[in-house]
């Protein structure tokens, strides 16, 4: 049930990190993958992990803030493959600050990469997706509650899951369904130095799982929901965070 072959999946955010891995997952249930990020070189080393999962993949480095980002994703997917079936929205950056160290550069930088980019590319891929269709968006348990020194990224996966939840009662009745995954605390490149050894005591101390998450958590249920299994799941955000969130 949880077969993607004969799909083509986009994801975003692809060259590391839950990106890298969800694109690793896709090809492994059959998916061809369009691995997007930044990084050329990491996007290829990102790719041979599909590659050696069993999948065919394609890369395009792209700076998803670009005027012209979301039609080159697009066209990169359809020169190579044809068709769009999947569209996951894995990248995203974290900037912690205090309100007073929000400037309006740290706002808009994290509401141009984790809103409005994957706003625009759903967009552009709209029209080529068909009955059947699924878009996921990985949000955040920061979507659904606050922390202190995270206004401006709580701000911004808030809005996510709105977005999806509108995005999902829209593109429905066309048969494109719009979820999401909420991840929390995650072992990625991104937050490494973050996460020091006195956090880490912290963070595994206030999640109910008892330990942080790893990337290898979070593929599985973005497969799922892209899977046909997951057919009547619409306007969904699936925390996967250890139970922090429960609380």
């Amino acid at each position: 049930m949880f077969d993607l072959s004969g799909k083509v999946a986009v994801v975003t955010g692809a060259s590391s990190g839950i990106g890298a891995e969800i694109a690793r997952a896709a090809g492994a249930a059959g998916a061809r993958v369009v691995l997007a990020g930044r990084s050329q070189a990491r996007l290829e080393d990102a790719a041979k992990a599909v590659i050696a999962a069993g999948a065919d993949a394609a890369t395009v480095a792209v700076d998803l803030r670009a005027d012209d980002a979301p039609g080159a994703i697009v066209e990169a997917a359809l020169a190579r493959f044809g068709r769009i079936d999947v569209l996951i929205h894995s990248a995203g950056i974290y900037t912690q600050a205090s309100l007073e160290e929000t400037n309006d550069e740290v706002f808009d930088d994290q509401w141009t990469i984790n809103v409005r980019a994957p706003f625009r590319l759903t967009r552009a891929v709209r029209p080529h997706l068909g009955a059947g269709a699924s878009i996921i968006f990985v949000s955040s348990m920061s979507g659904h509650v606050g922390s202190p020194g995270d206004s401006a990224y709580c701000a911004s996966k808030g809005a996510v899951e709105l977005m999806v939840k509108a995005l999902a009662t829209e593109l429905a009745p066309a048969g494109i369904r719009v979820n999401a995954v909420a991840p929390g605390n995650v072992h990625t490149p991104i937050n490494r130095e973050l996460i020091t050894a006195e956090v880490e005591r912290e963070i595994v101390a206030a999640t109910p799982a008892g330990r942080i998450g790893l990337v290898c958590d979070i593929s599985p249920a973005v497969v799922f929901l892209a899977s046909d299994a997951a057919a009547y799941v619409v306007g969904a955000s699936l925390p996967i965070d250890g139970g922090f969130i429960a609380q």
